[in-house]
């Protein structure tokens, strides 16, 4: 026997505020039943398990310990560049010259999440 997961939770101060920068971030829909003010709402992923956003009274205090790392279907670089527009903030720049690594954002509320090559960054790399 084994487990499954069923959903990712993020706790957050404002759950329907930051399940809909998700939702601009993966393209994906709200649960339908969520709206503003609601404790708990659900971002709803069309493969894997959900991003569930869970309301707590203590803000975030110190670095994640598990992240979220996204590979964009555009380059990395125009992804970067969308996530900061949508309110995202750079938190650390590991992408080297040469094209490699990877840039650390954080969501609205502080979780940090990478942001990695797209799969056509990786195939114009030289091996």
């Amino acid at each position: 026997m084994v487990s499954v997961i069923q959903n990712v939770a993020i706790d957050c101060s404002d759950a329907y505020e930051l399940a809909r920068f998700w939702s601009k971030v993966t393209g994906s829909p709200l649960h339908p039943q969520d709206g503003p003010g609601d404790r708990e709402t659900q971002v709803m992923l069309p493969e894997g398990p959900l991003l569930y956003f869970n309301q707590v009274p203590e803000p975030k205090t110190i670095k994640n310990r598990i992240h979220l790392c996204l590979r964009p279907t555009t380059s990395r670089e125009e992804e970067v560049d969308r996530l900061l527009a949508l309110g995202a903030t750079l938190v650390t720049d590991h992408r080297k010259p040469d094209g490699a690594g990877w840039a650390v954002l954080a969501d609205p509320e502080g979780n940090e999440f990478c942001v990695l090559r797209s799969e056509s960054d990786r195939a114009a790399m030289p091996s």
